[in-house]
C-alpha cells in the first residue's frame, strides 16, 4: 500500500513538471528546457543524498548513467510534442505507452505475477488515460505526424526508464538518480551548445519567463523521481509500472485548477476511474 501511495503522489507531481515543461518548451527549445530541468533536479538531489545516504557503486552508477539517457531522450520527444501539439492528448498516449512497456517487461521477462485486483487496477488505469486523452470529446484537436511520433518515442523511453531504474540496490540510495542527471545535463548541455551555434543566443524577452517555468519544472521532476524510486523498491514493478503511467491526471487538473479549463466528460470519468485503479493497487 506505501509503494502504490508514493508512486501516485509521485504520478501527480511528475503530470505537474510535465505541464510546466510543456509550458517552458513554447517559450524555447525543448532541449533547453530539459537541460534546464536537468539542472535544477541535480541542485536538488545533491543535498537530498546527503540526508538519504547511500553507497556509490559501478553498476548503480552504470544503471544511473542509462537512465539519464532514455530520460533526456523521452524529456526532449515529448516537451517537443508538447509545443507543437495538443498537450491533453499527447500526455495520456506517452502514459499509455510508459505503462505497457514496464508491466510487459515485469510479466514477460522479470517473471512477475500481479494477482487479480492489480490486473484489474492495470485495466482500469490504461483505461483510464485513454479516457484522460479525450480532451473536449470531438473537438479536440488531432495531433500532427511529427508531434505523435515524439510523443511515442517519449513513451517507450519513459518505460524503459522505469525498468532500468527498477534494476537499481536499495543501498545505493538516490545515487542512480544523481548519475542520471549528470548525464541527462551532459547530453542536452551539448544539445544547447549546438544550438547556440547554429541559432545564436536565446531568444527574445520570452526566455526569462521560459526559464523560470523549466527550473520549477526540475523541482518537481526531482522529487517525483526520488518518490517513484523508493516505491519501486519496496513495491512490485507492474504495480508501480502502470502508477507511475497516471501522470497525466495531475496535468489535466493543473490545467483546469490553474488555466481554468474545463474537464471533458471522458477526462472526469478517466480522473475518478484513475482514483479506483490506485485503491486496487493498493489493496492487492
Amino acid at each position: 500500500m506505501i509503494a502504490a501511495s508514493l508512486a501516485l503522489v509521485g504520478a501527480m507531481i511528475w503530470g505537474g513538471a510535465d505541464f510546466l515543461g510543456g509550458l517552458a518548451a513554447k517559450r524555447m527549445a525543448a532541449v533547453r528546457v530539459t537541460f534546464l530541468t536537468g539542472m535544477a533536479a541535480l541542485v536538488l538531489l545533491l543535498p537530498a543524498q546527503l540526508l538519504v545516504g547511500g553507497a556509490w557503486s559501478a553498476r548503480d552508477t552504470a544503471l544511473g548513467a542509462m537512465v539519464g539517457a532514455l530520460y533526456a531522450v523521452g524529456l526532449v520527444c515529448l516537451y517537443a510534442a508538447f509545443a507543437a501539439g495538443p498537450m491533453v492528448i499527447l500526455s495520456p498516449l506517452a502514459a499509455v505507452l510508459s505503462a505497457v512497456v514496464p508491466s510487459v517487461w515485469a510479466v514477460a521477462v522479470a517473471g512477475e505475477s500481479p494477482g487479480p485486483l492489480a490486473w484489474a487496477g492495470t485495466g482500469l488505469a490504461v483505461s483510464a488515460v485513454v479516457l484522460i486523452a479525450r480532451a473536449r470529446g470531438e473537438r479536440a484537436a488531432r495531433p500532427r505526424p511529427v508531434p505523435l511520433l515524439l510523443t511515442i518515442v517519449a513513451g517507450v523511453a519513459f518505460g524503459a526508464f522505469v525498468i532500468t531504474l527498477d534494476q537499481t540496490a536499495e543501498a545505493s540510495g538516490l545515487t542512480p538518480l544523481i548519475a542520471s542527471r549528470v548525464v541527462l545535463a551532459a547530453l542536452c548541455g551539448a544539445g544547447v551548445a549546438i544550438l547556440a551555434l547554429r541559432r545564436g543566443p536565446a531568444q527574445g524577452p520570452r526566455s526569462g519567463s521560459g526559464l523560470r517555468i523549466a527550473l520549477a519544472a526540475g523541482v518537481c521532476d526531482a522529487a517525483a523521481n526520488v518518490l517513484i524510486l523508493v516505491a519501486l523498491r519496496t513495491g512490485d514493478l507492474a504495480v508501480v509500472g502502470v502508477l507511475q503511467a497516471l501522470y497525466p491526471a495531475g496535468t489535466v487538473l493543473l490545467a483546469a485548477l490553474v488555466l481554468r479549463e474545463r474537464l471533458a466528460a471522458p477526462q472526469a470519468i478517466g480522473l475518478v476511474l484513475a482514483l479506483v485503479a490506485a485503491a486496487l493497487f493498493a489493496l492487492a
